[in-house]
This record gives structure tokens, C-alpha cells and sequence, in this order.
């Protein structure tokens, strides 16, 4: 079975659900990891990394991770995104969407410009060890949600299974690879990545560390798909959805 572990849907047509499927059944892709987009527009992505554009909103919409699950119940899996500077709040909606039936928690340091260190992000880590969420996120070029400080967070909690998306980020690559290579617990995901980073990261930590990801919208699921099989790998399998449905208990 080939699951794309990262996903966004969105309430405009550029990320819609139905688009998803679309793109997915020509990928023959069976099932999807979900998590809430339209908080930033894909399109503008360059103005956001700089600084000159703001986020559309800070407010993850959940809710239209659940409308797809409901609509498309055998296609779908639900990550649910918190603000951690929300408090105890952020960890209430972790709880909630739990025991909602979702699968695991997604972090956007872009848009809510947080901390690793920030003691609710420590409080959700924690947690997710607990009640064996995967804890996805990525990082970016700021010192207190880089990809070192995440190294930090996956020692603290070693029974917390985490999720570093796009292989990191432009220079902080080799050093995601060379994290995960160090922690059991560190996972990479492929969405974004170069071929020969990735090729990279096979050689060195193997095919059971890492998980194919499309990050649709901005990603067709055919094109990243197409990028891991000119991999030619043994254990694609692993890369291609035995990973994630693992992490996710499924």
C-alpha cells in the first residue's frame, strides 16, 4: 500500500479535498495523511520565509481535516495542528482530536513562530509519547525552531516518535540526516527534499527512517512519488507507507 504521509487540504480550490483524491488516484496513491492548510498560501511561499508576507490566518482549521475524513473515511488519516502559544488550550485540542479518531500532531513553526523550547511544545511532546502520536514539524531559519533545537527535544523524549519534514531545510539537511542517524525516535520526511539528499539519507540511516511525503498542494503526489522510485531501493515498501502506517498504529 502507498500512503502520502503529508498532505495539506485546504478550503480553496488550489488544495481542495477533491483535487486530493483526484491527484491521488492518478498517483495510485491508496491512502493520505491530512492536516489543515490555508494558513499560508502555498503560492506566496518565498514571501513568507522572507518575512514580507503575514499569515492568512493563525488559526488552524481542523475542521477541514475532519470534513475530509468523514467524506472520504477509507482515504484518509488525520494529523491535528495546535498553536502552542495558545497554553493549556493548545493541549486540550490535542486531547480532543484524540479521542476524535486522529492519528497524530502537526506543528507550523512558519506561522505560529514558536519555540522548541517553549514549554508547551515540551508538555505536547511529552504527551504524544504517551498516546503514541507521531509529532510532525518542520523547521526553519530561526534559531529557536531550528533543526538542532529539535534535535534537543527528540533526546528529551525518546519515547516520542518524531517527524522532520522536507528533510529538514536548505543547509540544515545534512544535519537532519545525521540526527536521525543519532536518535531512534527521529523520522524524515521526504516532501521538498532533493533526490540526492534523499539518496543521501538512505545511505546512511536506511530505508526504515524514512516516509514519503507529496506535501500537496504545492507538490504533485505523481511528482515526489516518481522522485523515491528512481531511488531504486530495496525497502521501498518501508519508504512508501510501512513507516508511517506504523507510526500510526495502523
Amino acid at each position: 500500500m502507498i500512503v502520502d504521509a503529508h498532505a495539506h487540504v485546504t478550503e480553496g480550490e488550489y488544495g481542495s479535498v477533491d483535487l486530493l483524491v483526484t491527484l491521488l488516484g492518478k498517483a495510485k496513491i491508496e491512502k493520505a495523511v491530512v492536516v489543515p492548510g490555508g494558513m499560508l498560501d502555498v503560492r506566496k511561499m518565498t514571501g513568507y520565509i522572507t518575512g514580507k508576507e503575514k499569515p492568512e490566518t493563525v488559526e488552524a482549521p481542523n475542521n477541514i481535516v475532519e470534513d475530509a475524513i468523514e467524506k472520504y473515511p477509507d482515504k484518509f488519516y488525520g494529523f491535528v495542528c495546535v498553536d502552542p502559544h495558545k497554553g493549556e488550550e493548545a493541549i486540550d485540542t490535542l486531547e480532543n482530536y484524540f479521542h476524535k479518531g486522529f492519528v497524530g500532531l502537526k506543528l507550523a513553526p512558519l506561522v505560529h513562530q514558536f519555540s522548541f523550547n517553549n514549554k508547551i511544545v515540551l508538555a505536547l511532546a511529552e504527551r504524544c509519547g504517551e498516546i503514541e502520536f507521531p509529532f510532525y514539524t518542520h523547521v526553519v531559519y530561526n534559531p529557536a525552531a531550528s533543526t538542532g533545537k529539535l534535535g534537543l527535544l527528540v533526546k528529551e523524549f525518546p519515547k516520542t516518535k518524531f517527524i522532520l519534514g522536507h528533510m529538514g531545510f536548505g543547509p540544515a539537511d545534512e544535519e537532519a540526516i545525521d540526527l536521525a542517524y543519532q536518535y531512534e525516535n527521529l523520522f524524515l520526511e521526504t516532501s521538498g527534499g532533493s533526490f540526492l539528499i534523499i539518496k543521501e539519507a538512505l545511505s546512511k540511516v536506511g530505508p526504515t527512517k524514512i516516509i514519503f511525503g507529496s506535501e500537496f498542494p504545492m507538490h504533485h503526489p505523481l511528482a515526489e512519488l516518481e522522485k523515491i522510485r528512481l531511488l531504486e531501493c530495496k525497502g521501498m515498501e518501508k519508504i512508501l507507507g510501512e513507516n508511517i502506517l506504523s507510526l500510526i498504529r495502523r
